[in-house]
């Protein structure tokens, strides 16, 4: 009987251990130098869990401009690049974590472009200036981007862990420490050093028959 109690008790004692470190939601809210919720801003926890590629991502060209604005993926993470425009784009990155260029395109591109640095990539238009977008490849296991009333959700087990935030606005578009942070406990407010005031993507310019033709002929003479 004794032994029935202490394999029972055990047991009881390893499914409280489990549960404990399993995943639990946490939430932050990012905010700026003068308390304003952030959109836009990547937060990412340092940890010993396996980091695998983020599945299926998607950067996409609605409106003339890229859907996210900011997209977080793990390092190895193909990342595809459908066109919802009724127009062509030609998508491009100079940064040194991924260089590529999607020639003149409607549609989606058979394949994707793999992330397999970590680091920031900034994604233009040669056809369509204004747009901007940005790719924030990380090492780190848990990561997510803020929505618009600055909320980022994660999902990792309970414990500390050192924490990290990008936002455009930052100097140099650098990463920041953000301390320590200890999940299973109330949400934690993080703060950006600088005052976040210009939208993360530029508007698209008032039309006119001259940007209207220059735009055309450069779209006519791309092979």
């Amino acid at each position: 009987m004794f032994n029935g109690v202490l394999r029972s008790s055990l047991f009881m004692l390893c499914c409280a251990f489990a549960a404990s470190a399993q995943a639990q939601p946490f939430s932050a809210l990012v905010v700026d130098a003068q308390g304003q919720p952030v959109a836009g801003a990547v937060l990412s926890l340092t940890g010993t869990a396996q980091v695998k590629p983020s599945a299926a991502a998607v950067m996409d060209q609605i409106d003339k401009q890229f859907v996210p604005a900011v997209l977080a993926v793990a390092t190895g993470t193909a990342v595809s690049f459908p066109n919802r425009d009724d127009i062509r784009h030609q998508v491009y990155s100079f940064s040194p974590a991924k260089r590529f260029e999607l020639r003149l395109y409607e549609g989606t591109p058979s394949a994707p472009v793999t992330f397999d640095q970590p680091g920031l990539v900034i994604l233009g238009c040669n056809i369509h200036d204004w747009m901007l977008g940005y790719v924030y490849i990380t090492d780190d296991p848990w990561f997510g981007v803020s929505d618009a009333e600055g909320r980022v959700q994660l999902d990792a087990p309970a414990g500390q862990y050192p924490a990290t935030l990008w936002h455009p606005a930052l100097v140099d578009m650098q990463p920041i420490n953000a301390g320590t942070l200890r999940l299973g406990e109330a949400p934690v407010e993080l703060k950006l050093p600088v005052v976040v005031t210009a939208a993360l993507q530029p508007s698209a310019p008032a039309a006119t028959a001259f940007a209207d033709a220059f735009r055309k002929a450069t779209r006519d003479a791309q092979p």
